[in-house]
C-alpha cells in the first residue's frame, strides 16, 4: 500500500514511436540512410534515453560512435554490425538483443532493412 503523500511520475505510453523517424542527415552520415529519434529523452529525471533506429540498405555502412553504454533490440530484419578496431563482426537479427560499451565505434549495414528499440545511459544532448 502506497502512502498518500507519496507522489510518483506516471508511466507513460507513446503509440506509433516508430513510424516517420527523422534522417540522420549529418555530414558523417552522407550515403547512408539511418532514421532515429529518442521517444524518452530523460524522462523524470532518469540518466537513460530510448527511442527507435531504423536503417535502409545503402553501399556504405553508417558509423557511430558511442559516448555511452547502449542496449539495443532487434524488432525487425537484420544488422551486420562490425567493430573495426577489434576486428568484431557479428549479424543481429529480429529479437535479438544488443549491448556497445561507451567508447564503441560500430558500423551499421543492413542486406534490406533492420529497425531496433534501443536504451542508452546518456543525457539527450548526446544524440
Amino acid at each position: 500500500m502506497m502512502d498518500s503523500t507519496t507522489t510518483q511520475a506516471p508511466f507513460q505510453v507513446i503509440p506509433d514511436a516508430w513510424k516517420n523517424l527523422p534522417k540522420m542527415d549529418e555530414p558523417q552520415y552522407a550515403g547512408t540512410e539511418g532514421f532515429i529519434a529518442d521517444v524518452y529523452e530523460n524522462p523524470a529525471g532518469s540518466v537513460m534515453c530510448s527511442g527507435f533506429f531504423e536503417l535502409k540498405n545503402t553501399d556504405e555502412p553508417l558509423l557511430y560512435e558511442y559516448d555511452y553504454d547502449e542496449m539495443k533490440v532487434v524488432l525487425e530484419g537484420e544488422f551486420l554490425l562490425e567493430n573495426k578496431e577489434t576486428g568484431q563482426s557479428m549479424v543481429a537479427r529480429a529479437k535479438d538483443a544488443i549491448f556497445f560499451p561507451k567508447g564503441s565505434k560500430i558500423y551499421f549495414s543492413t542486406p534490406s532493412y533492420a529497425l531496433a528499440f534501443y536504451a542508452g545511459h546518456r543525457d539527450a544532448s548526446l544524440l
